[in-house]
C-alpha cells in the first residue's frame, strides 16, 4: 500500500555529481546498488527527477547510478536512500553473502519505509530486506493511527495479503469495500487500485505481504 510524509533529516548542501570510473569488481557492486535503487523507485511510483531533486544530484547522475555506470560515493548512496525513504543499508542488500539461510529482525527493528501516500500516523516497517536480483516478496508491518488521514489508491505488481492484528478498517479493492477487524484476512491482486477507505477503530496494525512470484518485478 504505497502525499510524502516526514522523511529522515536529509543532508544539507548540493552533492557533487562526480563518480569514479568503474573497473573490475566495482562494476558488479555498482550494478547491484543501482538495481536495488531502481526497483525501490519503481515500487514507489517516483520518477528519476523526483528522486534526483530530493537527493540533490542530477537526473543524469541518478540514471547512471541505476544502470551501474558509476561507482557512487557513500554520500551519494546516503542521499539517494534518504530520497527513497529507506536506510542506506537497503541499497546494499544485494551485496551480502548469497548462502545466508535466515534473516532475523528483532521486534521493533523493522526498516522504516516512506512510501508514496505515507503521511502522519501512517507507518510502514519492512520486516525483511530480501537479497538477490529478483524480488519475490515484501512483508510490511503497517500502523495507522490518524483517522483524518486521506489515503490514495495504490497499484503494484503481484498479490497482496493482509492480516489484521488490531483495530478495524474499511478497505477498498477495485469496486468492492471490505470491513476488516482483528483476525480478518484479505487477499487480492495488486494491480487493481486498492487502499484504506476509512479507519474505523484506531490504532490499526496489520501485516501486509506482497508476493511477486511469477511477475516481472
Amino acid at each position: 500500500m504505497p502525499t510524502q510524509g516526514s522523511r529522515p533529516e536529509r543532508r544539507r548542501g548540493l552533492l557533487a555529481d562526480s563518480a569514479e570510473a568503474l573497473s573490475g569488481d566495482s562494476v558488479g557492486v555498482a550494478a547491484r546498488i543501482g538495481r536495488v535503487a531502481r526497483r525501490i523507485r519503481d515500487d514507489l511510483g517516483l520518477t528519476l527527477a523526483d528522486v534526483a531533486q530530493q537527493a540533490r544530484i542530477s537526473s543524469g547522475m541518478l540514471s547512471r547510478l541505476e544502470t551501474g555506470q558509476v561507482n557512487p560515493s557513500v554520500e551519494t548512496i546516503v542521499a539517494v536512500a534518504d530520497a527513497l525513504g529507506v536506510r542506506p543499508a537497503i541499497l546494499l542488500q544485494d551485496l551480502g553473502s548469497s548462502d545466508e539461510a535466515a534473516q532475523h529482525v528483532p521486534a521493533g527493528h523493522g526498516i522504516e519505509v516512506v512510501r508514496r501516500g505515507t503521511g502522519r500516523g501512517h507507518d510502514y516497517h519492512l520486516l525483511a530486506a530480501q537479497r538477490g536480483p529478483t524480488k519475490i516478496f515484501e512483508p510490511f508491518l503497517v500502523t495507522l493511527t490518524d483517522q483524518s488521514e486521506v489515503f490514495p489508491g495504490f497499484q503494484h505488481p503481484g498479490t497482496e495479503f493482509l492480516y489484521m492484528l488490531s483495530g478495524a478498517i474499511r478497505y477498498r479493492h477495485g469496486n468492492h469495500s471490505y470491513l476488516l477487524k482483528r483476525g480478518d484476512c484479505l487477499t487480492f491482486r495488486g494491480d487493481i487500485a486498492h487502499g484504506p477507505e476509512r479507519l474505523v477503530k484506531v490504532p490499526i496494525r496489520m501485516l501486509s505481504i506482497i508476493i511477486y512470484a511469477g511477475t516481472d518485478s
